[in-house]
């Protein structure tokens, strides 16, 4: 097969997705690598063109990438993830009225083009979590403790755009990542980016099963084959506060190889797999929760 990988800078050192691609080309397929933050493209040509059997995007919220792949996508080529489903969650405005909508337990998003808006937010919501609508890698994330805070930060929020605010979870300091590959899903554990100083130590757990019934649903609702779920364990259960497409599946077993069987399938297939909605009744913890023979394992 022919692939395209669009690798934006950020990332052009990141084993994920270049050593996929890697992997892909060891295998006998050809890879293409372009980065379209530093590349001239005759891109009305090369999408034209249809030589590549998928185009696959590993791109920073707001990059040219996204662009490119929607314009292959326009004319009918296959995109990893479908490219519909990387816009609705690259906007995380958007993402949380699709996941609350569609039933999914995200906090109350507010949004706001202009920083001095969010000060109308009734004091009880605080403490807040506010981050840029098209932030990503846990850019631009900033816990405001109360609203004296919020406008000693707006020097620093004036540049971000549009900004979303969320009533901050209470937890211990612990985010519970979930990484879905072509219908697997694995679980880390690692510090919270509001609180660095925890200092947990990164690795693989058991995933709890209403865990992975909620990142199941995410995949449902999102129509994502390959992603990541950021989860909270609050007070009154898991909330999602981050749903990101084509992570970087850290502490998951053989990642390289499942992410490029994955793309293949899904290169071959042009179609998106079902993640599994349900998971088996009990209190079991499922490190690893897969699709075998039609039941969930």
């Amino acid at each position: 097969m022919r692939l395209c990988f669009l690798v934006e800078e950020h990332y052009r050192r990141d084993g994920m997705p270049l050593d996929v691609a890697r992997q892909l080309t060891a295998w006998g397929h050809r890879v293409d690598v372009l980065r379209p933050g530093d590349s001239l493209m005759a891109i009305s040509e090369a999408v034209r063109g249809g030589s590549h059997d998928a185009w696959v995007l590993k791109t920073v919220s707001g990059g040219p990438g996204l662009t490119l792949l929607e314009a292959a996508a326009a004319v009918g080529l296959t995109t990893v993830n479908d490219v519909r489903s990387i816009r609705g969650v690259r906007d995380k405005a958007l993402a949380s009225v699709i996941a609350r909508t569609r039933g999914l337990p995200v906090p109350v998003t507010y949004a706001a083009a202009r920083w001095e808006r969010l000060a109308e937010i009734p004091a009880a919501e605080y403490p807040l979590v506010v981050k840029p609508a098209d932030g990503s890698s846990g850019r631009g994330v900033r816990l405001v403790a109360g609203p004296d805070d919020l406008i000693g930060l707006g020097p620093q929020l004036a540049g971000e755009g549009l900004l979303i605010a969320q009533p901050y979870v209470p937890n211990g300091g612990t985010d519970l990542k979930v990484y879905c590959v072509d219908g697997e899903l694995f679980a880390t554990e690692r510090s919270s980016p509001l609180h660095p100083g925890e200092g947990v130590r990164e690795r693989q757990v058991p995933l709890p099963v209403s865990v992975a019934r909620i990142a199941a649903q995410v995949g449902e609702v999102f129509g994502l084959d390959l992603y990541g779920v950021d989860v909270l364990l609050g007070p009154d259960g898991p909330v999602v506060v981050d749903v990101n497409d084509f992570p970087s599946f850290r502490q998951v077993p053989d990642a390289v190889a499942r992410v490029a069987r994955a793309v293949l399938r899904l290169a071959r297939s042009g179609t998106a797999v079902s993640v599994p909605a349900l998971v088996p009744a009990g209190g079991e913890d499922y490190g690893r929760l897969g699709l075998v023979d039609g039941e969930l394992r």
